[in-house]
């Protein structure tokens, strides 16, 4: 590749893209909350939040000091990051609260440059994340998930349309922002049963003797304030 080349990739990638007119940001609003509320696709999308998930701790642990062992990601939806470290402390609790305000806050981050009309940097920032990540991981499942989204990212990213490229953008970012809230719910539905004794909010009432529900309230309150503010970005309020 040479210099002139180089060149142009670089302002491909860095440019600012058109907004999308406003029926594909609905429409694409919609298809990602159908796909959080309808069973059937949610068992299927929701591998998508677990790669957020267990990659915001696998990040959160590097950035801490810790050391990250390894990232397992499960045919059913569920994963594990092993970390090695302080079992207490500061670089434990962030760690620990990284997993269930990560898909929202990456969805956040998404709306933010979509606002900004960087679509096609999104698309090559989502490569360079899932390819860090790719490193991680420690099954056959997992890595065939991460290749699969790391390949669809950097197809789109080449070869699709300017249109393309910005409904595949904008309903990723929708749907991060939507799905950042579901897997909230659903964790202290769990708890409630008595089936998630050792979810990440048990874990952090352990260490911090601040009861499982703050947390899951925390994670919650989360979500819903990145997904009002993404939102308003999105729709270019």
């Amino acid at each position: 590749m040479d210099t002139q080349s180089i060149g142009e990739v670089w302002d491909r990638v860095t440019g600012t893209q058109p907004a999308p007119p406003g029926w594909l940001v609905l429409a694409t609003g919609a298809a990602a909350l159908l796909t959080v509320l309808f069973r059937p696709l949610w068992r299927f999308g929701r591998n998508a939040v677990t790669i957020a998930h267990e990659g915001g701790h696998g990040l959160v642990a590097r950035l801490t000091g810790r050391r990250l062992a390894g990232i397992r990601l499960h045919s059913d939806t569920s994963g594990l990051t092993l970390s090695y470290g302080h079992p207490t402390g500061p670089g434990m609790v962030l760690t620990a609260a990284a997993g269930y305000t990560t898909p929202a806050l990456l969805g956040l981050g998404g709306a933010a440059l979509l606002g900004g009309g960087r679509i096609t940097l999104l698309l090559w920032l989502a490569i360079a994340l899932l390819l860090a990540l790719l490193v991680r991981i420690r099954n056959a499942f997992g890595l065939f998930s991460v290749l699969l989204a790391c390949a669809a990212f950097l197809l789109v990213s080449w070869y699709g349309s300017t249109e393309v490229q910005a409904a595949f953008a904008y309903l990723g970012s929708w749907f991060l922002l939507f799905g950042g809230v579901r897997p909230v719910v659903e964790l202290q539905h769990q708890r409630r049963r008595g089936q998630a004794g050792d979810s990440d909010a048990d874990q952090l009432a352990r260490i911090t003797g601040i009861p499982g529900l703050a947390w899951v309230t925390l994670f919650l309150v989360t979500a819903l304030a990145c997904l009002a503010l993404g939102a308003n970005w999105l729709l270019g309020y």
